[in-house]
């Protein structure tokens, strides 16, 4: 087969893939990289939480709020993208 005067090669040899072959190759990649990051996170608020042994660190209640608040702000982000699957339009008011 040719498109635009080129020959398709994998029209050929049937390399082309059906829209469900799509999907589930991006679910797929989605839960190889999202196993990943999350593992990461997981492993980072681990060494996060040492930071807390008072025995080790000394900190004020301020500093571990700043911590925490943070990390707060990010977390609900990551849960407002996943639970709004259309981008919403930031809307100027007074």
């Amino acid at each position: 087969m040719f498109i635009n005067g080129n020959l398709c090669i994998s029209y050929m040899f049937g390399k082309t893939k059906s829209k469900d072959e799509k999907v589930n190759g991006k679910e797929e990649r989605f839960k190889k990289v999202a196993s990943r990051r999350v593992q990461e996170i997981l492993n980072k608020m681990r060494l996060l939480k040492n930071c807390a042994n008072k025995g080790n660190y000394s900190y004020t209640e301020e500093q571990a709020n700043k911590i925490i608040y943070a990390i707060d702000v990010e977390w609900r982000k990551v849960k407002s993208e996943f639970n709004n699957s259309k981008p919403k339009k930031e809307e100027f008011s007074l």
